[in-house]
């Protein structure tokens, strides 16, 4: 099966050049889970933009594969398109950039329905069978951060593989999927995940839509703080974390472990941070506006759906170019240390 590509040019100065992804350049796998055929799923764009994410075709393209600690990935889909009903090992986070999106709880997408807007976070714990779809008018995108370096496989409702192989697919135990309608066969020395049995799917936990709220930070809920990271017109609100005494920043409302965080950093118009350098991998997403990245050897702008990361130690600041810029922030560790400045 085969992800379609498009074009990776770059024009950049400096040393971030092969750690900044442009929304334009993004590689999307139409072809990355056992469903990519399944009507009314058929048309999910899949992204992997920082680590392996949980993708099933061998095919999909990493943008950057260096470990962080998490992954970022995205999904993007048409109005009506639909992710199945699913259950993840580690913590799996989204954040809305584009349209309208109701999260769907249950084996059967039954037991609760959650409907979020751009800028909205929703953290969804583990062993939760949980799928997504727009229902907005029009395609949307978001964003996702998945825990550890290897989040590992994703636990389908049984539904999904009596569907899938309605339509040709069979899901691997290694989690690769053979295309029987291309005359694959199930390659020597593999075999075939069996379906998600009824004890394994009663094994997983419960959740109603009241339990899923307790699990979203609305883009109007946010707590704004100056930013610990100097300057002046920057504000930072933690979404997912615990209290940092040396950001001197609240406790986040999602604050159980995950092993990483996440904040919302707005910007006023020519707002900018000082010269800092931090110990942890950071990871800058745009969503709204436009931001200036300036290092000592050159200096990037982001637009908006922009994805950078930052390497640990590396000096940097951060500049709004206009009026309404905000990014999204994923470092690593639960409880990070603060910036440092330059003397």
């Amino acid at each position: 099966m085969e992800c379609r590509a498009m074009s990776t040019a770059f024009s950049s100065p400096n040393a971030l050049l092969d750690r900044y992804v442009r929304y334009g350049d993004l590689r999307p796998c139409t072809t990355a889970f056992i469903d990519t055929r399944t009507p009314g799923s058929a048309q999910k764009e899949n992204f992997t933009i920082i680590g392996p994410g949980v993708s099933e075709n061998p095919d999909q393209h990493v943008h950057i594969p260096e470990p962080h600690g998490f992954n970022i990935g995205a999904a993007r889909q048409p109005p009506r398109c639909t992710n199945s009903q699913h259950s993840h090992e580690t913590a799996e986070v989204f954040f809305i950039h584009s349209g309208t999106w109701a999260f769907m709880l249950g084996e059967n997408a039954d037991e609760g329905t959650v409907v979020l807007q751009p800028g909205d976070t929703i953290s969804i714990p583990i062993h939760v069978f949980r799928g997504f779809e727009n229902v907005g008018d029009e395609t949307g995108i978001i964003y996702a951060v998945l825990g550890e370096d290897d989040p590992g496989q994703v636990t389908w409702a049984p539904y999904v593989f009596d569907r899938a192989a309605e339509y040709g697919l069979i899901l691997l135990e290694n989690g690769a999927l053979v295309d029987t309608t291309k005359g694959e066969t199930v390659p020597d020395g593999l075999k075939a995940q069996p379906p998600t049995t009824r004890a394994q799917c009663d094994a997983l936990n419960k959740m109603s839509a009241d339990d899923l709220l307790e699990c979203v930070v609305r883009r109007d809920a946010v707590n704004w703080q100056p930013s610990c990271a100097g300057g002046e017109g920057v504000f930072e609100g933690p979404v997912i974390g615990s209290a940092s005494s040396d950001e001197q920043l609240p406790e986040a409302p999602l604050n159980w472990l995950h092993g990483f965080h996440l904040r919302r950093i707005r910007f006023d118009n020519g707002g900018h941070t000082a010269w800092h350098t931090r110990a942890e991998a950071e990871v800058v997403i745009v969503h709204a506006g436009e931001i200036r990245v300036s290092t000592r050897d050159g200096d990037l702008t982001l637009a908006e759906g922009d994805v950078l990361t930052v390497p640990v130690g590396l000096k940097r600041k951060y500049e709004a170019t206009g009026n309404g810029s905000e990014i999204v922030v994923v470092r690593g560790t639960d409880q990070p240390s603060g910036p440092q400045f330059e003397d």
